[in-house]
């Protein structure tokens, strides 16, 4: 039996070789089974890319295990075909951590586990020593840069460059890596994450889902819409974006935060006080975590990513794209990978809230005719360098790597 490509066809070009388990030469072989282990299953980035990784694996012909915490996405695991087995692998006290090696080493004996797939520092540490235990391959992904500033932290992180392959989801994310934790290349694959284009499709957004949303937020009609997508957190920008739209001085749009606090009531608070003090109360609305953001971008004539610290990726940016919107980001970390400067976006200095708003201005006062030919160029190259079945197929061809690193061995 083969790995298939993320299409589920028989190109094997991409994804070649049969998997044989334990050196055993059957004539069949036997598909590989993949645990990939993380904190929870929420709505976060990291969780729906195991979810997609596992239908992937799924449709390869493989098999595809998860442990976690448990969570919302549990149900869509299931509807793609794999297993979902619960541990308090979220856990980051160390004598939860240490009973944790145990239960994923019976969880990896008794599925038949090939590769162990740790995609977040606590529950790694759990996942790298039942590896070890059990000789079975051990592949990470770095998600983030995670802390880096002190020994310890440095240390606890370090557990995300254990991995026999280590998978970074950028280039900025590769650097990082090489840099501070002394990672070769050789051993890093640059995996960018991917767009949903079943969801992150202008055609596939009904202007019923629109209209409901303008409703919502009580949007009026015929007024440009700027929005910045993303947790009230401060990194991501709120007071440059607010700051921006202040020294724009304009009357005539809608602008809209959105994204949960997550319990930060204290910055929301200074968000408000600040959209107050510069007399933007009808500007600026800050509204909670929102369930369709694909019509959301499709409301929107301009998306801003005003992080004011490296995004490890940035997927608003490429989703944004994807939709043919126009997108303003801080020029830095791996957005800067997704966005062709002047043709499918523009990058601005961090934290400069002056540029940002001459960059506002400038997409604001774009034609028509331009507007049509960046929406063009930008889903072009979202569905040519950011989609899912790159990434999956990517990911299996790193899994099969990792399995002839130990059938050569």
């Amino acid at each position: 039996m083969r790995w298939m490509n993320a299409a589920g066809d028989n190109n094997t070009a991409a994804l070649p070789a049969e998997r044989v388990a334990g050196g055993n030469s059957d004539s069949a072989g036997r598909m590989a089974t993949v645990l990939q282990v993380l904190p929870a299953l929420g709505a976060g980035g990291v969780e729906r890319g195991t979810v997609e990784i596992a239908q992937a694996i799924v449709e390869a012909g493989g098999r595809a295990l998860v442990a976690s915490a448990g969570g919302p996405l549990q149900h869509d695991l299931k509807r793609v075909g794999a297993e979902h087995f619960r541990l308090p692998v979220d856990s980051k006290n160390p004598l939860v951590m240490q009973a944790n090696i145990a239960r994923l080493s019976d969880l990896i004996r008794q599925q038949g586990v090939d590769i162990v797939h740790a995609r977040s520092r606590a529950p790694a540490w759990s996942a790298y020593f039942a590896a070890k235990r059990t000789d079975r391959r051990f592949v990470t992904t770095f998600h983030g840069t995670y802390g880096a500033d002190s020994w310890l932290k440095r240390h606890s992180s370090s557990v995300m460059t254990k991995g026999e392959l280590v998978i970074a989801i950028s280039a900025f994310i590769a650097g990082h890596v090489r840099r501070v934790y002394g990672v070769p290349a050789a051993k890093i694959r640059i995996i960018h994450r991917g767009v949903d284009f079943s969801r992150f499709t202008p055609s596939s957004v009904t202007a019923e889902r629109m209209v409901k949303l303008a409703k919502m937020w009580r949007l009026a009609d015929g007024l440009p819409v700027i929005m910045l997508p993303g947790r009230l957190t401060r990194w991501k920008g709120q007071t440059v974006f607010i700051s921006a739209i202040a020294a724009l001085a304009r009357r005539d749009i809608r602008c809209l935060l959105v994204g949960s606090d997550q319990g930060r009531g204290n910055y929301r608070r200074e968000l408000e006080a600040l959209i107050t003090k510069n007399n933007l109360g009808e500007i600026i609305r800050v509204v909670d975590h929102c369930r369709d953001m694909p019509a959301a971008y499709m409301l929107t004539d301009v998306i801003v990513s005003a992080s004011t610290d490296p995004e490890a990726f940035g997927r608003v940016v490429p989703e944004a794209q994807a939709l043919g919107r126009p997108v303003i980001a801080s020029n830095h970390g791996g957005v800067r990978e997704t966005i062709i400067e002047g043709e499918t976006g523009w990058l601005v200095p961090p934290a400069d809230a002056a540029a940002l708003a001459a960059a506002i201005a400038h997409v604001l006062d774009l034609k028509k005719p331009a507007r049509r030919q960046l929406a063009e160029k930008a889903i072009a190259n979202v569905r040519e360098n950011f989609s899912i079945q790159t990434m999956s197929a990517k990911t299996l061809e790193a899994y099969n790597e990792i399995l002839h690193l130990k059938e050569s061995s």
